[in-house]
Parts: C-alpha cells; sequence; structure tokens
C-alpha cells in the first residue's frame, strides 16, 4: 500500500511583490542612467534610484531564502517538494544556457557573417562602397571607421591570463564536487576544506580577470567602444564575471550554512543546486576560452 504523501502550501508571503518594486526600481534606474548619460545630463538621482532598487532586492533575497530556508529545516517538505525544486533549478540553469546562447550567436553571426561582409565578401559585400581598402579579419583590430570606433592596438593572448583563469575554473569544478561526496558521506570538515577552496579559486579567479581588464584597457585600448570585438569580448566576459561573482557569493552563502550544521547526507539540495550553478559558470567559461581566445 502507498504512503501518502503531504504537501505543503506556503502562507500568504510579501517576497513577490517586494520583489516587483525591487526589480522596477532596479531596471529604471539603469535606464534612467543609460539615457541621462547619452544625453549628457546629470545621473545622481539615476544611480540614487538604482541602489535603492539593489537594497530591496537584496532584503527580498535575504528574506525570501531565509523562509525557504526555515521551512525545509522545520521539516514542511516531502520529496515530491524536492522534485519541484530540482526541476525548477533545472529550468533555470536552461533558461541561462539560452541567455549565453545569444550572446555566442551574435559571437558567431559576425565572425562569419557580418565582418565578411563589410571586407566584400558575398552579396551582401558593401566595403568597396563605403570603406575602400578594408581588410575583413579576426579579432578585428582594424575597423572600417577608424574615427567612430578606434580600433585597439592588440588583443589578449589565450595561453596567459586566460589560461590561468581555465585552470583555476577547472580546478575549482573538482574542488566543488569534492566537496558535494564529502557531504553525502556526511564528512562535514572536509566539506569545509574543499568549499573553502573552490570559493578561494574564485576569488583568484575574479582578481585575475579584473587584472586583464586593466591590461585590456590601459595598454591594449580595448574597450567596450573599439567595435565589434571589443564589444562581443566584454559583453561575454562581462556578463560570464557577473555569473562568477553571484556563484561566488551563493558560495560562501553555502559555507556559512555548513558552518551552522545545515544540510544531512540526505538532505542537502540546496548546496546540490549551488554546484549545479558553479559548473554551468565553468562550462561556459570554457566555451569563451575557446572561442573568444583561441580560435
Amino acid at each position: 500500500m502507498a504512503n501518502n504523501q503531504t504537501y505543503y502550501v506556503p502562507e500568504q508571503s510579501k517576497w513577490p511583490i517586494v520583489a516587483t518594486v525591487g526589480m522596477f526600481l532596479t531596471v529604471y534606474g539603469v535606464a534612467s542612467v543609460m539615457v541621462n548619460s547619452g544625453q549628457g545630463e546629470s545621473t545622481h538621482s539615476s544611480w540614487f534610484i538604482f541602489l535603492i532598487g539593489s537594497l530591496v532586492m537584496v532584503y527580498m533575497l535575504f528574506g525570501w531564502f531565509g523562509s525557504v530556508i526555515r521551512e525545509s529545516r522545520e521539516g514542511l517538505y516531502s520529496p515530491q517538494m524536492d522534485r519541484s525544486f530540482r526541476w525548477g533549478m533545472s529550468w533555470f540553469i536552461f533558461s541561462e544556457v539560452m541567455f549565453f546562447g545569444a550572446f555566442f550567436g551574435a559571437l558567431f553571426y559576425a565572425r562569419v557573417f557580418s565582418v565578411p561582409w563589410l571586407g566584400g565578401e558575398g552579396d551582401k559585400g558593401a566595403s568597396g562602397l563605403l570603406w575602400e581598402g578594408f581588410q575583413a579579419t579576426w579579432p578585428l583590430i582594424n575597423n572600417p571607421d577608424p574615427e567612430a570606433y578606434p580600433a585597439p592596438e592588440g588583443v589578449i593572448g589565450a595561453w596567459g591570463l586566460p589560461l590561468v583563469n581555465t585552470i583555476l575554473l577547472v580546478t575549482s569544478s573538482f574542488t566543488i564536487t569534492l566537496a558535494h561526496h564529502a557531504l553525502k558521506e556526511n564528512h562535514r570538515n572536509k566539506v569545509k576544506t574543499w568549499l573553502a577552496a573552490t570559493i578561494g579559486l574564485a576569488i583568484v579567479f575574479m582578481f585575475v580577470q579584473g587584472y586583464e581588464y586593466i591590461h585590456a584597457y590601459q595598454d591594449l585600448n580595448l574597450t567596450l567602444q573599439s567595435g565589434i570585438y571589443g564589444s562581443t569580448f566584454f559583453m561575454l566576459t562581462g556578463f560570464h564575471g557577473a555569473h562568477v561573482i553571484l556563484g561566488s557569493l551563493i558560495l560562501i552563502v553555502m559555507f556559512i550554512r555548513i558552518q551552522k550544521g545545515h544540510f544531512t547526507g540526505d538532505n542537502h539540495f540546496g548546496f546540490e543546486a549551488a554546484s549545479w550553478y558553479w559548473h554551468f559558470v565553468d562550462v561556459v567559461w570554457l566555451g569563451l576560452f575557446v572561442f573568444v581566445y583561441v580560435i
């Protein structure tokens, strides 16, 4: 005879409304900064709105996740709820795959279609009419209109700092996996050690990435205004860096929860979801390393 499982229905919550307000203020602030800066107007009030929205979002995240953690530790969730969380995290990561897929698609379109067209190739070739003598190459460091979009003086080689960052993130995938296996075996000291190592590797990655950006801007004149190569480079590496920061914050929260005695070998989906997200971040970087730096 099958056992009946209870399905926990949470009480009414203010957090969706708080999240809506926070997201509206944050997006409105960013849009105002972009519009006002483009028109040469002051952006102080826009940045203030963005700051308020960000603080509201932080308040919402602490409150909402705190409620979920409390309910889980009180034993209110059934195996069906656990499956729901897993499906939710799976769809979230899928949406992130599509997010980066759009950016990789933009890079593919620029390299395979638009830049060759600018060089005069194919039926849509235009360089003979607009930019006589322009040579279509990739990385594009000889822009068609260098006065409007100053070309960079060089590009960042794959076998220097990017290779170091690749080693850091690949290593961090191993350390987070070791931490996960240790948690399943209830070896909490090993969990703390390997999780701390993962966080340390993530912090080093962010410092190396920051140094690479400084080198690109100051020494190579490689900026967001450096044409299509600069735009795609910073768009892909910048959004990935933002995800590394977010993933690092999640791992730090997991470390704090481990210190407080949260999770068991059989009940630790919060930790498992964090490891899923971190593996996703690592896989995206491997794609970046190959298609942005190497090829």
